[in-house]
């Protein structure tokens, strides 16, 4: 069965919006990785529109650095599912929408054969972490505290305390540290 895999750049203070951080080359290394080793994206409507135009412009264009140029193309070949009751189309070449149960259709795809299913955000990752389908979590803590900004499941009502066991570490040299943790 597939593995549903939850990633995010966060500040020490827990702060994952994406402007508080400093996500830099190497972290962009890392999440370019991430996204290679897996088979499919899976987005809310918030975050794909945080995604798309923008990762799939620099794709086209190689305008930035090596490691966001190289991120961009792994991001726009990349097969992608955005769940939305609210768009009615997707720019994305590579993104379909559903609009069917959030839990049957993960289930659904966690038992297609294929590689990893990779998430992130926050909405949608707190729900899918409240219906205890993540599998795996990789979060990558920056060395900042943002003071101020949107929380890891600040809004999350999660039925159990969630236990999870620790896979793997990698520390940075902007002293950014990338952790894996297993579901129990």
């Amino acid at each position: 069965m597939r593995k549903l895999i939850f990633a995010i750049n966060m500040t020490l203070d827990g702060c994952v919006d994406h402007t508080k951080g400093n996500a830099d080359d190497e972290t962009h290394e890392y999440f370019t990785q991430f996204i290679r080793d897996g088979d499919l994206l899976v987005y809310g409507r918030k975050t794909y529109q945080l995604m798309v135009p923008f990762w799939p412009e620099i794709a086209r264009t190689q305008s930035m650095t090596k490691a966001l140029n190289e991120f961009a193309r792994a991001f726009d070949s990349a097969q992608k599912i955005v769940f939305t009751r609210t768009l009615d189309s997707v720019e994305d070449k590579n993104t379909r929408i559903v609009r069917t149960d959030l839990h049957d259709e993960i289930l659904r795809l966690k038992h297609e054969p294929g590689g990893n299913i990779l998430t992130g955000g926050v909405s949608l990752p707190s729900q899918l972490i409240e219906l205890g389908l993540v599998d795996e979590y990789r979060f990558v803590v920056s060395p900042v505290f943002a003071g101020e900004g949107r929380r890891l499941l600040g809004n999350t009502a999660l039925p159990d305390q969630l236990q999870l066991q620790f896979v793997e570490s990698k520390v940075f040299k902007s002293g950014s540290v990338a952790l894996h943790y297993s579901k129990r």
